[in-house]
């Protein structure tokens, strides 16, 4: 299992796991040059080592990275890290064909057409570029959330040559064409019925062929007509139904020439649902499949199944006589032509008595030797001697029985306690022996080595790699989960069989690998007290720091901000500072003395305090200049404060000077 948050080729970001599949496990990632989401698949571990598999990976990359199609999940980069075999895909967010099917259980006609167009325009890209998709099915079509339906897994793709290509790569058996079956040529028509299969699934919610093992379902698309999709959808349009059993035919010469031309009768029926414009080609003698025990060995040996059912074959009854009007034909017209029949044959095998006797005697008096042994020669030209095929691994073998001239099938299929799986441990005839050409050479296949116990190292405190490698060399697989723990971040906190204990050589151990102390959501505390605050941080595992400032908009006492952020996750221990509110700022009383009382009041607002009271008095300053404040000039105040003033009425008429004003001074002449 490929960690997350570890990087690939310096540039692939791994975020979470996806999914997974036969060979390789799919995981999101980011591609941090170019800043997107990307799929990222990772050949599993198990697969690595072999490079059959690494191969068939590497062609996947090779087949689907220059098809550029809105109905392709697109390629963009293939590698290897550190002994990880990856790819780089378009990221797709949606569901398989398969899973919305499981969904709805029937789509509706014009849910199927829609789908199947978009679906088979990235297949005619496919096929443009030669390449043969090989595994069509629900399982390979993802339908995004915005309603595009994208083709992936090019798996088992193969470019088409002008060579006849045979080979054992099949797709899955339920969607498989009759040819891919036989293990014969496959080519573009082969995806045209599996096509058609699909569209069989989507119309009726299952598949036309089913069993209780894969030869069976094999055989049934090589020997067994599809139940006509109206007998299970009554109001299926008409020309669907024929859309899909052109697809399905058993003749890949009465399907679909290309896909191109499936795409328009698909077109058709949207706006000609019950018309009769599909055409098939009429039924051929051609179209009887007769499997021999050879072809039905391969088929096994292909799909892995090692049952030995016995499968009828099917025969052509067309040619039975039902006509009888040779009854009416009278006894004197039938006996003269039995008569004639019985001379020629008579006269045939007297000529073919007289050859043989010539033939024996010619060849006892030595007349026939023809520069030899002559029969003795022909039989040893005909025979070949067997290799040593045991130790092979049972491609190897086949290969190198055909390059002989010489068949294989399977034998037994059992542990070994010498070779692994896979490989040949037994052949019958013995490598040495002659045999005719095209004999079938009996393998005996080695299911694996019989299971060792062994005891499960102690790896708890190491580093996950120095973990793992222990782990593979006492002969364990190792898969990985992270866990929050309190010991240090990527060392192992446990195993799964625990140390010590017997497990079976080959088997899986799952280690638990710390990622550290979890993570604690700072709480927010703004607009709180400062002791509320406090105990607040404090109760969630933080520690507090606090500092002040002036507000005016926050109460005295109370929290203005915090840092880090209210939400952040941070671990244990982490420091929390928190501002504490010291009020409004202070402000300095402006110098107000001497100036106008108009211009003082101007002067008091602009500094954010109030005029308070205000008293007149006789005084030797002009008549409206303020005399004094109160608080006094330069003093610091709360911001809102009242500033009390003493303006100037002038001196009175008197002219004479007094200590205390007088407020009965009419300010009269006398």
């Amino acid at each position: 299992m490929v960690k997350d948050g570890i990087f690939l080729g310096n540039r692939y970001e791994v975020i979470e796991k996806i999914g997974a599949g036969g060979m390789a496990d799919v995981y999101k990632g980011r591609d941090t040059m170019l800043n997107r989401y990307v799929a990222i698949k990772v050949l599993k571990k198990e697969f690595r080592e072999d490079q059959t598999f690494v191969k068939k990976f590497r062609s996947e990359a090779q087949a689907a990275a220059g098809l550029l199609n809105p109905n392709i999940v697109n390629v963009y980069d293939v590698g290897e890290d550190r002994g990880l075999y990856y790819m780089v895909m378009e990221l797709v967010e949606g569901i398989t064909l398969k899973e919305y099917i499981d969904r709805k259980k029937r789509l509706s006609a014009r849910e199927v057409i829609s789908i199947a167009i978009q679906m088979c325009s990235g297949i005619e890209e496919a096929h443009k570029h030669h390449i043969i998709h090989r595994d069509i099915k629900p399982q390979n079509i993802i339908i995004s959330n915005d309603g595009k339906v994208k083709v992936t897994d090019f798996g088992i793709a193969r470019m088409v040559t002008s060579t006849t290509t045979t080979t054992v790569a099949m797709g899955s058996v339920h969607y498989t064409s009759p040819e891919q079956a036989r293990g014969g040529y496959s080519d573009e028509k082969s995806d045209i019925y599996s096509i058609g299969i699909t569209l069989y699934e989507m119309v009726t919610g299952q598949v036309p062929f089913n069993g209780d093992t894969t030869v069976e379902v094999a055989m049934k698309h090589l020997q067994e007509e599809i139940t006509p999709p109206s007998e299970l959808v009554p109001d299926i349009p008409y020309s669907l139904e024929q859309i899909i059993l052109k697809c399905t035919q058993k003749n890949a010469e009465r399907r679909y020439s290309d896909v191109d031309e499936l795409i328009q009768d698909l077109k058709h029926s949207l706006v000609d649902p019950d018309g009769d414009f599909v055409q098939i080609v009429p039924v051929g003698n051609a179209d009887t499949v007769i499997i021999t025990e050879d072809e039905l060995d391969d088929i096994r040996s292909s799909y892995g199944d090692d049952d030995d059912d016995s499968y009828g074959e099917e025969y052509d009854e067309d040619n039975e006589d039902d006509d009888e009007d040779d009854e009416d034909h009278d006894s004197d017209e039938v006996n003269p032509r039995m008569n004639k029949v019985i001379k020629i044959m008579t006269i045939v095998v007297a000529v073919i008595i007289i050859l043989v006797l010539a033939l024996v005697i010619g060849r006892a008096a030595g007349l026939f030797r023809f520069g030899g042994t002559g029969t003795q020669q022909e039989q040893e030209s005909d025979q070949v001697k067997v290799p040593d095929v045991v130790g092979m691994t049972l491609e190897d073998a086949k290969q190198e029985l055909n390059d002989a001239g010489l068949g294989w099938k399977i034998g037994k299929q059992e542990e070994s306690a010498q070779y692994d799986k896979g490989y040949v441990m037994g052949q019958d005839p013995e490598d040495g022996e002659k045999v005719k050409k095209n004999t079938q050479i009996t393998l005996d296949v080695s299911t694996g080595k019989a299971e060792e116990q062994v005891e499960v190292p102690d790896v708890v405190g190491q580093d996950e790699a120095d973990a793992q490698k222990t782990l593979e060399d006492a002969g364990f697989k190792v898969e990985s989960t992270a866990v929050y723990s309190s010991q240090p971040q990527g060392e192992v906190v446990a195993t799964t069989p625990e140390a010590g204990t017997q497990a079976a050589k080959g088997s899986t151990v799952t280690i638990q690998v710390s990622k550290g102390e979890e993570k604690i959501s700072v709480p927010d505390v703004r607009g709180t007290d400062e002791n509320t605050a406090k105990s607040t941080l404090s109760g969630a595992g933080l520690n507090v720091t606090v500092t002040t400032d002036y507000s005016d908009s926050v109460a005295q006492g109370n929290v203005i901000s915090q840092d880090p952020s209210a939400g952040t996750k941070v671990d244990a221990g982490t420091n929390v500072n928190i501002v504490v509110s010291l009020g409004s700022r202070p402000v300095s009383v402006p110098s107000v003395v001497g100036v106008s009382e108009s211009n003082a009041r101007q002067m008091i607002a602009s500094a954010g305090l109030t005029v308070g009271t205000v008293t007149y008095r006789e005084d030797s300053a002009p008549a409206g200049q303020v005399i004094s404040c109160d608080p006094g000039v330069g003093s610091s105040v709360s911001r809102g404060s009242t500033v009390n003033l003493v303006v100037s009425q002038g001196q009175s008429s008197s002219g004479g000077d007094t200590d205390e004003p007088d407020d009965s001074d009419t300010g009269e002449g006398q």
